[in-house]
């Protein structure tokens, strides 16, 4: 297909496709003259994913690029490029660890009692141990026992994540939906969270404000 098909179909405007293009977020098409080239169903694909990646998730252009190259040098592994994608794997380099040895953080108390299996550089592991941090500082009674129900919730909502993701066979189709299943239903969690706190307020307080 020529480039403004590869518009039409993917929805992203021509000149976006040629910055992409540029930045090597999209490998090039087949050359057919001076100025046109050719592009096939895996551009399309790679061309969804870079622009999920970029105003879904939110990355700058260069971090997208340095996603989507580890993305090809791990084509083949399904749990690792779901991880890069929607943020589970840091991209780069996690810098330096700490020497010697290291008391287990509230997040790694809570990830043995779960028996996850989460990569020692996730970034999620500092959000849960600081979480918990300021809640105490706040003089909130909050320790990693208190999320265990939470975290079987979520372990619940991952799986029926991944069960949207069964059938499809394409890396780069499984990852695009990935980000945007992750990156978009989050807002309306909170959403379903808010309204079955209310809905709960009701029942066990009194009819709920209009």
């Amino acid at each position: 297909m020529r480039i403004s098909e590869l518009s039409r179909r993917s929805g992203v405007p021509v000149a976006t496709i040629k910055y992409y293009l540029r930045e090597e977020l999209l490998p090039a098409g087949v050359a057919t003259s001076a100025t046109q080239a050719e592009y096939d169903e895996h551009h399309l694909r790679r061309l969804r994913l870079a622009r999920a990646l970029v105003t879904v998730r939110g990355l700058s252009v260069s971090t997208t690029r340095e996603v989507l190259r580890g993305l090809d040098e791990h084509s083949t592994d399904v749990h690792f490029l779901l991880g890069l994608a929607v943020g589970a794997v840091p991209t780069g380099d996690a810098g330096p660890s700490e020497d010697g040895p290291q008391e287990p953080s509230p997040a790694d108390e809570l990830i043995s009692a779960m028996g996850w299996e989460i990569s020692d550089k996730a970034p999620t592991r500092a959000v849960v141990t600081d979480t918990l941090g300021t809640l105490r500082e706040l003089g909130l009674p909050a320790d990693w026992q208190a999320l265990l129900p939470y975290a079987e919730l979520a372990e619940r909502t991952a799986a029926l994540d991944l069960d949207q993701l069964e059938g499809v066979p394409d890396p780069l189709e499984r990852v695009e939906r990935a980000v945007l299943l992750t990156i978009l239903l989050e807002p309306v969690l909170l959403a379903l969270r808010r309204m079955a706190q209310e809905n709960e307020s009701a029942k066990r307080y009194g009819l709920p404000v209009d």
